[in-house]
């Protein structure tokens, strides 16, 4: 099929070079001519493993290319892919302004799909426009009014929430537990189904429904697995007030086969593009239903209290005085696998060590360029190359994303480097009694802090 992607974000790129790796003419638009010229370079502007490779080979053979001519990208594609940003106001409402710029761009534009005329071959022709942007239940309807109000072209319109991961997104598209498909017409799925054919060769279904269902699953999906990690994390506030320990709590929990493991790890609470934007647009779509996301709401407010109270442990154990503490920090990304610092926990405790007179200094494998584009915060701290040039002279070392280098360090190098041997890990990486045998002051989540006898060497 001829596709077009509109938007080189996290989403279109993804998506589009994935379809292109399939035998797929893809044509990746943007409006940001930095971004397209740095693709036509063969440099992607995003962290995704085997991401680079992928568009490398694909381009190289044809099949993907990258444009801001709306013209020309417009023009020939059978299926149009919406995959603009939808950011979120501060009680959750999604900006669609992008989108329907978007759409209305594309009704200035719209054709019919080359190919015969008559009969079947006539609605053959006409385009599919999917919005794969994470949008509000009714934005389908939005985008087709925008789109018919600059066109007499007939045309399909369609839902296909996206289920990526950071730092796995190929594999998730490459072979997905789910497609979702939301049309209001059968040859609009069927087209749609068969472009997926490929990626579902494992037996996982594709899943056609209404639009309005499609454009839910996504918000509900992401909702549940933030609601299971805030869960999880207010446990583990019960275990800290009542002496429990969190990893045997969860371990007794989640053999129970009904409850799982999955996404129940205490920690610093979620972060990234997706869960916090989708559970505060699943609370907006409850204020504008008049019908109170109660329980969405809740999840929300302990995702943001998980930080603060990781915040006061640091606090409290300098009594206060944070002025003047050199503070290292191993992990900036709100996951491993990825360079996004967006809602990103470290970010928040950075800010507040900043604002209380410490100073920082931080190491991050990938996430370096994107932090230093936080305003406020980016641009206040130190950078380290190597994560044990974070803690030469440092007051307390906070562990905040569990990339695998951390999970084994050379604690006697750390000690050495340190001036006083203090950790908070925000991601229970390391175990209670090896850091007690370490000699090391240690705060986790959900478990006993531990204060040796003697932490000096």
């Amino acid at each position: 099929m001829r596709i077009t992607m509109v938007g080189t974000g996290y989403v279109g790129l993804v998506t589009g070079t994935c379809f292109a790796n399939t035998g797929n003419d893809v044509i990746c638009l943007d409006i940001d001519p930095r971004k397209i010229e740095k693709l036509n370079r063969g440099e992607s502007p995003i962290y995704e493993p085997g991401l680079d490779d992928l568009i490398h080979r694909n381009a190289r053979a044809g099949r993907l290319t990258f444009t801001t001519d709306k013209q020309k990208a417009y023009e020939s594609a059978e299926v149009v892919f919406l995959c603009v940003g939808t950011p979120s106001d501060e009680v959750g409402r999604a900006d669609l302004q992008y989108v329907l710029a978007a759409a209305a761009d594309l009704g200035k534009a719209m054709t019919l799909a080359p190919g015969a005329t008559g009969g079947d071959a006539e609605e053959r022709r006409r385009k599919i426009i999917v919005v794969k942007s994470t949008v509000p239940v009714g934005t389908n309807t939005k985008v087709r009014a925008t789109i018919a109000q600059h066109t007499d072209k007939p045309f399909f319109m369609a839902s296909n929430p996206e289920f990526l991961k950071e730092g796995a997104a190929i594999n998730d598209f490459m072979k997905p537990d789910r497609v979702v498909i939301g049309v209001d017409d059968e040859s609009a799925g069927g087209r749609l189904s068969a472009l997926y054919e490929p990626f579902v060769r494992n037996g996982h279904p594709i899943h056609v429904m209404d639009i309005a269902s499609a454009e839910m699953v996504k918000y509900a999906s992401n909702a549940m697995l933030a609601t299971k990690i805030s869960f999880i994390n207010e446990i583990a506030c019960l275990c800290e007030a009542y002496g429990a320990n969190i990893d045997e709590v969860r371990r007794g929990m989640c053999a129970d086969a009904r409850i799982g493991h999955q996404f129940l790890y205490p920690g610093l609470g979620y972060g990234g593009s997706c869960f916090p934007k989708d559970v505060l647009a699943c609370i907006g779509m409850g204020i504008e239903a008049e019908h109170p996301a109660t329980l969405l709401k809740a999840v929300h407010e302990v995702n943001q209290a998980q930080r603060q109270a990781f915040i006061q442990k640091i606090v409290a154990h300098f009594e206060g005085r944070l002025s003047g503490r050199k503070i290292a920090v191993w992990g900036i990304a709100f996951k491993p696998g990825t360079d996004d610092v967006r809602e990103a926990p470290a970010v928040t405790i950075m800010k507040h060590l900043l604002d209380a007179g410490a100073t920082v200094t931080a190491h991050d494998p990938v996430a370096h360029e994107t932090c230093r584009q936080i305003k406020g915060v980016g641009d206040r701290i130190s950078y380290a190359d190597n994560m044990y040039d974070t803690l030469d002279g440092a007051d307390a070392l906070i562990v905040c994303t569990d990339w695998d280098e951390f999970k084994n360090p050379n604690f006697d190098v750390i000690r050495q480097r340190m001036a006083e041997p203090v950790i908070f890990d925000g991601r229970n990486l390391y175990k209670i009694s090896m850091m007690y045998d370490e000699r090391f002051v240690y705060h986790s989540v959900g478990r006993a802090s531990i204060w040796p006898a003697s932490v000096k060497a």
